[in-house]
C-alpha cells in the first residue's frame, strides 16, 4: 500500500515540474514576440510652457529658460516653488545623456548654490558665456555656472562638462510675463 502512495507523490512533482516547463516556455515565446525597441530612449521629454509662464508671472525676478539648444536636449524636470524662495528648476538631458539642470532663487547665495550642485565650491575661476561673466564651481558630482545677477541667484549645473553647461547658459533667454 505504502509503495502506490509513494508513486502517487512522485508524479506529482514531476508533474508540477512539467506544468512548470510549459509555463516557462510559454513566457519565454511571449517575451520574443512583445517588441523589445533597445534604442528607444524611455525618458520622455517635458514640454514645460505651462510652467515656465507660471513662474514669470510669480517670481519677482526674470525666469530663465534657453532658448534654441541643438537636437538632443530633452527636458526631464520642472518645478517653481514659490514658498522655497521663489526656486525655479528645469532640467534636461544633453545630447550625451548628461544632466544640466537651470536653477534660479532669491535664496541666500551661500546655502543655495552648494546645495543645488551637490557641495560644489566656488573655483574662483570666471568664464564669460555670451558677454555674461558667470563664476566655475567645481564639484564632486556637479560642476556649475554661476550668476548672481538680476534679483536672484542663477545656477546652471550638472554631470555635464563646462562646455555643455556653458551652451545651456548661453541660450537663457527671459521672458517676463
Amino acid at each position: 500500500m505504502g509503495g502506490v502512495a509513494g508513486m502517487r507523490g512522485r508524479q506529482t512533482v514531476r508533474g508540477m515540474f512539467q506544468s512548470l516547463a510549459v509555463i516557462m516556455v510559454a513566457a519565454g515565446v511571449m517575451y520574443l514576440f512583445i517588441p523589445h525597441d533597445e534604442d528607444a530612449n524611455p525618458v520622455q521629454a517635458k514640454d514645460y510652457r505651462v510652467e515656465l509662464l507660471t513662474a514669470q508671472r510669480a517670481a519677482p525676478y526674470p525666469v530663465l529658460a534657453p532658448e534654441g539648444l541643438g537636437e538632443g536636449w530633452k527636458a526631464t524636470v520642472v518645478s517653481y516653488k514659490r514658498e522655497q524662495s521663489d526656486a525655479w528648476q528645469l532640467g534636461f538631458l544633453d545630447p550625451d545623456t548628461q544632466y544640466v539642470a537651470v536653477h534660479q532663487s532669491t535664496a541666500e547665495p551661500k546655502h543655495y548654490i552648494p546645495d543645488v550642485t551637490q557641495q560644489a565650491k566656488n573655483s574662483g575661476k570666471t568664464q564669460t558665456v555670451a558677454g555674461q561673466v558667470w563664476q566655475r564651481w567645481e564639484g564632486p558630482k556637479y560642476d556649475a555656472l554661476v550668476s548672481t545677477d538680476g534679483g536672484a541667484t542663477t545656477v546652471v549645473t550638472g554631470t555635464a562638462s563646462f562646455e555643455r553647461l556653458a551652451e545651456m547658459a548661453g541660450a537663457l533667454r527671459s521672458q517676463k510675463a
